[in-house]
């Protein structure tokens, strides 16, 4: 069974109690089929679970298959300093077909990033080695699909369904009492 390296941390972008029973970390594609279908999956058990549960999104671009994941992680990465990495991170799985740069400046400045900032993101690239290095730890993790998760800092191997991810979350919840 495959473990988190490194731990959870205070660089990594996290939405939750940082005392949560529970925290859940998913390495992930922006431009993944399968990472999209699982974006809602995620939504609903955040909900279900409300303060009980951590989430993590670490990035993790296949390029090889998904050219637009790396850019649009570091369009995720550029909203996120300016405190905007979840709303981003949401629109980019919900405009899954449309990640062109065009469309990641638009999506910039529909949360009131500068466009020309957004822009220079795409060109200059000075968010592509904290990308690498959500990609590094991912390996490190064994990490060789996504979307991958990670309860409590060990791999999850089961569907990545709202009912069986629920039920290992909540199970990891009872772990903890």
């Amino acid at each position: 069974m495959s473990s988190l390296v490194p731990p959870v941390g205070p660089d990594d972008h996290a939405q939750g109690p940082e005392n949560a029973p529970v925290t859940l970390v998913e390495y992930g594609d922006y431009e993944c089929p399968h990472c999209g279908q699982a974006h809602p999956v995620v939504k609903a058990v955040q909900r279900r679970l409300g303060d009980q549960l951590r989430l993590v999104f670490r990035h993790f671009p296949i390029t090889t298959t998904h050219p637009r994941a790396q850019p649009a992680a570091e369009m995720a990465e550029a909203a996120g300093e300016q405190g905007k990495f979840w709303p981003m991170h949401d629109l980019l799985f919900e405009s899954q077909n449309a990640l062109g740069d065009e469309d990641l400046i638009r999506y910039a400045a529909s949360l009131g990033i500068d466009p020309a900032f957004a822009a220079s993101v795409l060109q200059t690239h000075p968010f592509q080695e904290r990308v690498r290095q959500d990609f590094l730890s991912g390996v490190r993790s064994g990490v060789n699909k996504t979307p991958t998760f990670f309860i409590n800092g060990v791999r999850h191997d089961g569907p990545p369904d709202e009912e069986s991810l629920h039920a290992a979350v909540t199970a990891a919840i009872y772990a903890q009492r």
